[in-house]
């Protein structure tokens, strides 16, 4: 596979909430392996397992010459493995999500685990790509409370699946580069803060990707500053 030509930036903010950043991230460009993860509360537990699941995630990518749809779901089991131990060790919760995008000889893919996000706009429509695992999520697509409401504001936080469950399985989808594609990777901390249409106004702008994560982040304070905002911007030449 002949890689497309692009560029691509990272960035993150505290916000005004927490006293410590639980996000991490991971970025390189050639071959592209993007990752994100968002720790689950502001403990011990959710500071190491983002960092845990992230080295043991691109750990498992960069040793294997072909990775593929078997090496994402070891890496993530594996990861999912040892931050559940953690948490029995610090006997507290430990878990966080995991969304990444992977170049691979057979294509691009997403892999996802939780509710951070992955978002693609192309020829002006912005997609959301990955499936928020909340009951928040379930109770929308199942019309089981409004989604604007306290019973749904409340679901939000209620994550199916995360790295620390135990078992836990993520959904792996193929995607395509095409030129003139914007991707954006995301915590909860911005999507949560930024609206639909302000992300596709970022991401449709002719600038760098470090001007859209700028941006990003800077409308992420400007809306409160509530959580750790991360973001990753890819940008198709």
């Amino acid at each position: 596979m002949r890689s497309p030509a692009i560029e691509a930036a990272v960035g993150s903010d505290i916000g005004k909430r927490y006293s410590a950043n639980f996000d991490v991230t991971y970025l390189r460009e050639q071959p592209l392996l993007a990752v994100v993860a968002d720790g689950m509360g502001d403990g011990p537990g959710s500071a190491a397992a983002g960092r845990t699941a992230v080295d043991i995630f691109v750990g498992y990518l960069t040793r294997d010459p072909e990775p593929g749809p078997d090496t994402f779901r070891a890496a993530v089991a594996a990861a999912d493995a040892r931050v559940s131990q953690i948490g029995q060790e610090l006997r507290s919760l430990a878990g966080c999500t995991l969304t990444a995008m992977v170049a691979t000889p057979q294509g691009y893919w997403l892999v996802q685990v939780g509710d951070s996000r992955v978002y693609r706009l192309r020829g002006g429509l912005l997609e959301l790509l990955t499936t928020d695992h909340t009951m928040a999520w379930l109770g929308a697509v199942n019309g089981w409370y409004p989604f604007d409401s306290a019973q749904a504001a409340s679901a939000r936080y209620h994550l199916t699946r995360y790295i620390g469950l135990g078992a836990v399985e993520p959904d792996v989808l193929s995607v395509t580069m095409r030129p003139g594609d914007r991707y954006l990777l995301c915590s909860d901390g911005v999507s949560e803060q930024v609206s639909y249409d302000e992300l596709r106004t970022f991401l449709h702008r002719d600038e760098p990707p470090q001007s859209v994560i700028t941006n990003l982040l800077t409308a992420c304070d400007r809306a409160g500053g509530n959580d750790n905002a991360t973001a990753i911007v890819i940008r198709v030449d």
